[in-house]
């Protein structure tokens, strides 16, 4: 490198506090990481030469170290999903494989390996706390997990493959952006526009000004379309041009599966090398590597509650599609007898209009952000005791709409912040909303004085932006999008763990973690607390009552067809790591068409490619793990229940039995395991019932 590009008072090595986003440039990257690798690299050596098996001669040090590490890391991957640009791509590119160098080198340590068994083994064991002694048990797992008992050259080819399945993932998402990018639909007449809601047109019409069409208006069009979620469902829904349906639907299950974008041979390359991981580790299958950090106990438990619920949603799935028929038909579609994919939506869409007497669009107004937001920290605050207030201008942002927010104790205490950007910007944001780690809870010692850092969370959705002057009008959807994601960072933020390594969702099982955002869905549905949020963004009035049962009356609408797709989903990913063989027989193709004729009632179109798309599995962290979402929604209806069960009217014991949600699922964090946790919370194992009968699939007794 150069000398002239180091940078003085780099931001990006500040280390701790909130990242200063408004200094920090693509071009600071590097050297950055140049820096702090070689320093970290420094610590390491001495932390091995000195280190001792008790918590502040190994625990403490480790976290500080690691810590340091996941703070520059932290933002350069945070603004790899919203403040993606082709500068900070190529930096990323440049420094991920030395940042994963060094994370192998620091997992892979056999002297901090001996001194965590040594800890373990030795009479100080019995002194430490059950977190604590989680944290030691989990070291040594990812430790092993991490190939630290490979020698020589299985060790070298662990590494490589560690190094190319990182690139691999990166390369996939930045494909499937592209290649979403890529493609778009230009309509220009009247008769092409029939039928789409004037929130559509409105986005349309923007989206044709920022491609330079700076004449385009919400009335007159031109209209520009894409494959980016709040463009491409509602066109779906009412577009009454089945031939434009038709080839949007094709576009948007093509993506990324042809060309310079085509992720096809990723997919086999990650298959394989996970495959070959593996083994390495001594495990028979990828996914039995993946379930061994996870709560379900190994692949055949997550086969049978798969098995189980779809088997609970198939012919429910079956008569939703025969009812959608009968309704096409019943409205004169010559399409009727034969539905194709392209006809779901749209027919869906009309028949829970009629069903249920309201649009989707049709209660848009009803819910704009900034009184959703007042409804969902009404609701924190009457469950937890919490206090939720804006704290805009205390953190610097990395675009102007993003919002910061203080959360406060019942005492009026600051006990966590979180950032919120909530708005689709497609040329720039991977699609999706999440939630990430920004600070970590944890206890600091500076100078002999012991202080508590608190957590900060990012909250990411990618909802319908304010256009023409009127604010975000948002979907009953990306309401409950809202809530989910909320739902995670108060697991984030609530923790009462002052161990960074199991504070918050650190050290929660994957296939737990998704526990408190589903929870929080449930409430969406909760009278007090729509009514709270739902009023008329222009006249201010209520949302009138019979939306809510209709609401309520529509919630289980094609659920059978919903529940099925994420069994298929989830069946695909679990085949594609425990049976399927690279260079075998199947193409991962072959295996998602072999598995559509039992999880799917309209099997897939040949030229479908949903798995160059499925970003979930290869280039998120869900792997052998996409079944984690309903494992977690078995446990998230349970944990609703227990409110069902006092009784949603009764204030009491709703606050009652909100304070222990949040002392158990919310406080402890990754500080016990899972099952622990929910039995500490439920008094019980939890159960499937609940979450077949919120979803109208109860059998009856």
């Amino acid at each position: 490198m150069s000398e002239a590009v180091i940078i003085p008072n780099n931001p990006l090595l500040k280390g701790s506090g909130l990242p200063p986003f408004a200094e920090i440039q693509p071009e600071q990257v590097v050297p950055a990481f140049n820096q702090l690798l070689a320093e970290l690299d420094q610590e390491l050596v001495g932390l091995e030469a000195s280190v001792e098996p008790t918590w502040s001669g190994l625990v403490q040090p480790l976290e500080n170290l690691t810590e340091r590490l996941y703070w520059s890391w932290g933002i350069v991957n945070h603004l790899m999903g919203v403040k993606n640009s082709p500068e900070l791509r190529e930096a990323f590119e440049t420094i991920q494989p030395p940042v994963i160098q060094f994370s192998n080198k620091l997992s892979q340590s056999q002297p901090i390996y001996n001194a965590f068994k040594a800890l373990r083994a030795s009479e100080t064991w019995a002194t430490l706390d059950a977190a604590q002694q989680r944290i030691v048990e989990s070291a040594i797992r990812d430790a092993e997990l991490a190939g630290v008992g490979l020698q020589g050259e299985a060790r070298e080819r662990f590494n490589a493959i560690q190094m190319e399945l990182a690139d691999l993932s990166t390369k996939f998402s930045n494909h499937l952006l592209d290649a979403t990018k890529a493609f778009s639909l230009t309509l220009t007449t009247q008769e092409e526009i029939d039928g789409l809601p004037p929130s559509l047109l409105s986005l349309a019409a923007q989206a044709a000004r920022s491609a330079g069409e700076e004449n385009a208006t919400t009335e007159n069009g031109l209209w520009r379309i894409t494959l980016d979620a709040p463009s491409y469902i509602p066109f779906m829904q009412h577009s009454t041009r089945r031939d434009l349906r038709e080839k949007l639907y094709k576009a948007f299950i093509a993506r990324a599966s042809s060309g310079e974008f085509d992720n096809n041979p990723l997919i086999e390359r990650i298959l394989e090398l996970r495959q070959e991981l593996a083994e390495l580790l001594g495990y028979q299958t990828y996914a039995e590597l993946s379930l061994a950090s996870k709560m379900a106990p190994n692949v055949k438990a997550v086969a049978s509650l798969l098995e189980e619920l779809r088997f609970r949603s198939y012919d429910a799935a079956v008569k939703e599609l025969d009812e959608l028929k009968a309704f096409a038909a019943s409205k004169g579609a010559p399409e009727a007898k034969d539905l194709w994919h392209w006809d779901i939506p749209f027919w869906a869409e009309r028949q829970r209009e009629e069903k249920f007497a309201f649009t989707a669009e049709e209660l848009r107004p009803y819910f704009p952000l900034p009184q959703v937001l007042d409804g969902l920290f009404g609701l924190v605050n009457r469950l937890f005791g919490m206090t939720v207030t804006p704290a805009d201008g205390q953190a610097p942002v990395w675009h102007e709409d993003v919002r910061y927010f203080q959360i406060a104790d019942e005492a009026g205490h600051p006990i966590a912040y979180f950032y919120l950007d909530p708005y689709s910007r497609p040329a720039e944001k991977r699609g999706g909303a999440w939630m990430d780690v920004c600070i970590n809870r944890g206890k600091i010692v500076e100078n002999g004085v012991t202080t508590v850092r608190l957590p900060v969370a990012y909250l990411i959705c990618n909802q319908t932006p304010p256009v023409d002057g009127k604010p975000s009008l948002m979907t009953f959807d990306e309401v409950e999008t809202l809530f989910h994601e909320f739902g995670h960072g108060l697991h984030l933020m609530l923790t009462k763990v002052d161990y960074p390594s199991a504070a918050g969702i650190n050290n929660v099982e994957w296939d737990a973690v998704e526990l408190p955002s589903q929870f929080m869905e449930n409430w969406c549905y909760d009278k007090p607390t729509l009514f709270g949020m739902a009023k008329h963004y222009e006249t201010g009035e209520p949302l009138p009552e019979h939306y809510y049962h209709k609401l309520v009356a529509a919630k289980n609408y094609m659920t059978g067809t919903g529940m099925l797709r994420q069994i298929h989903i989830s069946l695909v990913d679990l085949e594609l790591h425990h049976r399927y063989r690279p260079g075998g027989t199947e193409t991962p193709k072959d295996v998602r068409s072999r598995l559509a004729k039992t999880t799917t009632v309209l099997p897939p179109l040949p030229e479908d490619a949903f798995l160059c798309a499925f970003g979930h599995i290869f280039a998120g962290g869900y792997a052998a793990g996409y079944y984690s979402y309903k494992w977690a929604e078995v446990l998230s209806a349970d944990a609703f229940a227990a409110f069902e069960e006092v009784g949603l009217d009764n204030e009491t014991a709703i606050k009652a039995t909100g304070k222990r949600y949040r002392e158990t699922v919310l406080a402890l964090g990754g500080s016990r395991h899972p099952m622990e946790v929910f039995k500490s919370f439920r008094g019980r194992e939890p159960s499937t019932e609940p979450l077949l009968k919120h979803n109208g699939l109860a059998v009856a007794a």
